[in-house]
């Protein structure tokens, strides 16, 4: 009884993520062979035999090694849902990540389930509309999908965690810097309407200079989602990535990286790689909701 009640359930969830996904001509492509890419990928998944969300992450990630790291791929006259998995930057590597793990979760194998799983995790409440509709601040982006069962952050079960307090504005106050933004005073004032939910924003992290300690190392797992706290101002988040351990338990980013023009293992422990970094504090930690 149990085995069909999750299969119901699976079979529901999919229907509903197909009945309010973006239509194909929401949709936004980098080439031809981007839905025969992400089939091809998702059949390697299921036949991995890999079962947990992590180890998934960990998998899909290697698949996409190499791949090039090209800034602003989200952007154009209108917003609609991109689909590009040839040019990630950190956060479309990260969202590729989740959309790729979820659907093999879900036992599904079509780049139409991969789209609907990435505009859920993408867009406010899982659904397009406009600029102003995507998650653009990972903190609101985390918030969002916890509520919906997508995520859950584990920061706060890292040994040494603290917490920080931030505005989160950072959007509105450089508003020149957005091409969306630049000329368009109603879009600026939805997304300052979304930003007054994030005055004062409490947020658990751990710091940096933590980051070498075992106990904190053996917390973090193989395919976690990392998100890099950043002292700028009215911004909470710099970077994404992913955790990966070698043989040793030694943690490190794997990320799509801006310097290193690729998805690619910094060659350096996290803890190291951050150490060099003056405007980066520490980290958050979130993992797929099973």
């Amino acid at each position: 009884m149990k085995k069909i009640l999750s299969i119901l359930l699976v079979a529901f969830s999919t229907a509903s993520l197909s009945a309010s996904a973006a239509t194909f001509q929401q949709m936004r492509f980098h080439c031809d062979n981007d839905t025969t890419e992400i089939n091809d990928l998702l059949r390697k998944g299921a036949q991995s035999g890999l079962k947990t969300p992590n180890q998934l992450v960990a998998f899909y990630a290697n698949e996409l090694m190499g791949r090039p790291y090209v800034a602003h791929t989200l952007e154009g006259d209108n917003e609609m849902l991109t689909i590009n998995i040839h040019q990630l930057d950190c956060t479309t590597f990260v969202e590729t990540l989740y959309a790729l793990t979820r659907s093999t979760l879900n036992s599904r194998t079509s780049w139409r389930d991969y789209a609907a799983n990435l505009e859920d995790l993408r867009y406010r409440n899982g659904e397009m509309t406009d600029y102003s509709s995507r998650l653009h601040y990972i903190s609101e982006w985390i918030v969002n999908n916890r509520s919906r069962g997508n995520l859950i952050e584990v920061t706060s079960d890292i040994p040494t965690a603290d917490h920080i307090v931030k505005n989160i504005d950072f959007m509105t106050k450089h508003k020149d810097s957005y091409q969306a933004l630049k000329n368009d005073s109603a879009m600026v004032e939805k997304i300052r309407n979304y930003e007054v939910g994030y005055r004062k924003h409490r947020m658990p992290y751990v710091k940096k200079q933590w980051l070498g300690n075992k106990k904190v190392k053996e917390a973090l797992k193989p395919g976690d989602f990392i998100a890099l706290v950043t002292k700028i101002e009215g911004l909470d988040i710099s970077h994404l990535g992913i955790i990966h351990k070698d043989d040793k338990g030694e943690v490190y980013l794997l990320d799509a990286s801006m310097t290193g023009e690729k998805v690619m293992l910094e060659n350096e422990p996290l803890a190291d790689y951050l150490r060099h970094s003056k405007n980066n504090l520490g980290i958050r930690v979130f993992r797929i909701m099973q």
